[in-house]
């Protein structure tokens, strides 16, 4: 949520950075919904102070043995219509925080221009595709060579965009996401979390899901209104909701490996074969909490840890800082990851890292006690896939590939499988 000062002091320049994503600002919708706000705020301000002075006048009255009843009267008066003031100012106060939840984050002045996803600037690139003497095959073709894939299966009993992992497959995609976690919390010293799968609506509208994109969520039936996290970044940031932290508290880092789920309503026919667009699919996130002077410092250094994923499996990826038409609806700004794919010949995203500001906090009120002023201010969020696992299991099962159908172990994950070095057709 944008912080509605800004909006007031200078909603021209809110306007021009909106406009950067491509977001039209509706000025005039913002100054209406002002002026009755500042209506109801004018009078409820007036009326409570002249309440105040009423009751001090009925005290003097009555200390001097007057008669009271007129003033007294006046009171009851004066409560009627504040009463009545405040409900107008809470209903346009609603109003406002409604149209607020409507509008994207912000932009950081760093963040390149352009519409869409061509205008995206590459930042670094690390590792040389491997050169093969053979045309490498697509995870698909792998994984079914290797009896470990089965997408007939999951259609069975789940539909499209649902797999079925087996034997070795199953275990490297384990062994994956256990490597991860053991990185991120021995090297890079994130606490590790097991988090609720399930949250409510106001847990998804904190973190930006909702009410823009509900039709990317799956939603339970039953007596309670529940969510599938489409994201473990939903319930680790959700954590500092409604709390205020000492300002030795933080940075935090919290890590959560789970499962993710997405009905992909906005990504219809895009990447039906294979795993790299699932309903289901795990993640191993990573979210900061920390103050707002060190978030653009954290992006680095949270970039730096998912990228250290795909270092030590050896997979060649490239680094992209989204343009503004490209960028996520909460992000000031965000870097994506993306690992090589022999079997597409082409880059594609595994991981997207992202500086919410103050965005979520304000959301959910998360906020910290500023030893500077002694005052709650929001708290920075940052979040991002350190990294999505199975589209590792992709990029391992691409580039690790071998002319006989056989998957060479990465030797950062040989320990993890018990000493195998070679996934075996069949096997």
């Amino acid at each position: 949520m944008l912080d509605s000062r800004v909006l007031r002091a200078d909603p021209a320049a809110a306007a021009a950075n909106l406009a950067r994503r491509g977001y039209t600002l509706d000025l005039a919708a913002f100054a209406a919904l002002e002026e009755r706000r500042k209506h109801w705020q004018i009078t409820a301000d007036r009326l409570r102070a002249e309440r105040n002075a009423n009751a001090k006048a009925v005290g003097m009255a009555k200390g001097k043995g007057e008669d009271a009843s007129a003033l007294l009267r006046r009171g009851e008066e004066l409560t009627g219509e504040l009463t009545r003031s405040e409900t107008g100012l809470n209903e346009v106060q609603a109003e406002v925080d409604q149209w607020l939840l409507s509008l994207p984050n912000l932009l950081h002045e760093s963040v390149p221009a352009g519409r869409d996803e061509t205008a995206n600037v590459e930042v670094r690139r690390w590792g040389t595709p491997r050169s093969f003497d053979f045309q490498p095959r697509d995870h698909v073709d792998v994984g079914e060579r290797l009896g470990g894939l089965d997408f007939e299966a999951a259609g069975r009993m789940s539909g499209a965009r649902f797999a079925v992992l087996r034997s070795g497959v199953a275990r490297l995609h384990r062994a994956l996401a256990q490597f991860m976690l053991d990185l991120h919390t021995r090297e890079h010293g994130y606490a590790e979390c097991y988090v609720p799968y399930l949250v409510s609506a106001a847990a998804l509208t904190g973190t930006g899901q909702l009410p823009k994109f509900e039709q990317d969520l799956f939603a339970l039936r039953g007596e309670k209104s529940l969510y599938l996290i489409p994201t473990a970044e939903v319930s680790l940031t959700n954590l500092v909701r409604e709390q205020i932290l000492a300002a030795d508290a933080l940075p935090l880092r919290l890590v959560a490996h789970t499962p993710c789920f997405r009905s992909e309503a906005g990504a219809a026919g895009k990447d039906t074969r294979g795993m790299i667009r699932q309903h289901q699919f795990d993640k191993v996130e990573l979210v900061h909490i920390v103050r707002p002077e060190e978030s653009y410092a954290a992006l680095e250094q949270l970039t730096s840890h998912a990228e250290e994923v795909l270092k030590r499996l050896e997979i060649p990826y490239r680094v992209l800082a989204l343009c503004a038409g490209d960028i996520g609806f909460g992000s000031a700004k965000t870097y994506d990851l993306e690992a090589w794919l022999p079997g597409q010949g082409a880059y594609r995203e595994i991981s997207s890292c992202s500086n919410c500001e103050a965005f979520q906090a304000r959301r959910m009120q998360a906020r910290w006690r500023n030893p500077a002023t002694g005052k709650p201010e929001p708290v920075h969020t940052l979040n991002g896939s350190g990294v999505a696992v199975g589209r590792a299991l992709v990029a391992v099962l691409e580039n690790y590939q071998n002319t006989d159908g056989s998957v060479t172990v990465p030797e950062v994950l040989r320990a993890y499988l018990g000493g195998v070095t070679r996934l075996e057709p069949g096997g």
